[in-house]
């Protein structure tokens, strides 16, 4: 691993130098005041930098694209799945677009062409994420089941044994990417290996979903143009579905967010009492 940044995790919050006895209360002591501006809601500890909120906007932001498109998906699948491809780089648009190539709408060759950029969109940011802020973004991600902290524990042991293949690997694995995406970032790898692993992975996946959708041809695209027919009712349902996963979810993060800031605030006093009794 190239490096760790530090502004990132609740370890990060609470760290204090040990080169001394003696500077141990001096050091300790100026860091405090800054936990006013803790919030377990975020991922850095301390005030926010700029860089910080550049890189919230972006993941925020992704977000916003994301919604603003979910009214147009189910329509765009049986009318437009090259479009839809490009935008949203989903596993139905991939699959429809490759079906409409098959009975001569299209090329393949195009469906791979925007299905890497559909899939690749967002990617970086979520490198750049682990990057910055590290263990506390990967805890706010992990969620209430923590799945973070055991690739985390995996990176240390093995580096890029781990970190490459997985990027490679993302689109195919059932957990979400964006955690792989944070542990690269976290770990050190490079943003232009990050895009080249991350790139050849997706091709893959999109080569695996043309060739399905090519294979089932004609029965494929009938099914989505029935889709696109109900396009209303079907994003209505994809619109109730995921606003209450999202609400649950966000809910799970901020609990286990909040604990952990809790845990490393509750930590340094007593590390800090523990180096006033050792210096007496």
């Amino acid at each position: 691993m190239d490096e760790k940044p530090g502004n990132g995790g609740a370890a990060g919050a609470g760290a204090v130098p040990t080169t001394g006895t003696a500077e141990t209360p001096d050091t300790a002591g100026p860091a405090q005041p800054q936990r006013k501006w803790d919030n377990p809601q975020t991922p850095w500890a301390g005030r926010a930098r700029r860089i910080d909120i550049l890189c919230w906007g972006a993941i925020v932001l992704s977000g916003v694209y994301y919604y603003a498109l979910l009214p147009f998906r189910a329509s765009l699948v049986g009318t437009h799945p090259l479009l839809g491809t490009l935008l949203n780089g989903s596993t139905e648009d991939i699959i429809a677009a490759a079906a409409f190539a098959r009975v001569g709408h299209g090329s393949l060759v195009l469906v791979l062409l925007a299905a890497v950029p559909g899939l690749m969109k967002f990617d970086l940011i979520y490198w750049w994420a682990g990057r910055l802020w590290g263990e506390g973004v990967i805890a706010m991600l992990s969620g209430k089941r923590n799945r973070g902290a055991k690739y985390m524990a995996r990176v240390d042991r093995w580096g890029r044994k781990f970190t490459w293949p997985a990027v490679l690997v993302s689109q195919f694995v059932p957990i979400p990417n964006a955690i792989i995406y944070v542990i690269a970032g976290w770990a050190g790898m490079s943003w232009y290996t990050f895009l080249i692993l991350d790139a050849i992975g997706s091709l893959a996946w999109a080569g695996v979903l043309a060739g399905l959708g090519y294979e089932l041809g004609h029965h494929a695209v009938v099914v989505a143009q029935a889709i696109s027919h109900y396009g209303l009712w079907v994003t209505i349902g994809l619109v109730v579905l995921i606003v209450f996963f999202q609400f649950r979810s966000q809910h799970r993060m901020m609990r286990a967010a909040a604990g952990a800031r809790t845990a490393a605030q509750a930590a340094t006093p007593r590390a800090d009492g523990g180096g006033d009794t050792a210096g007496t």
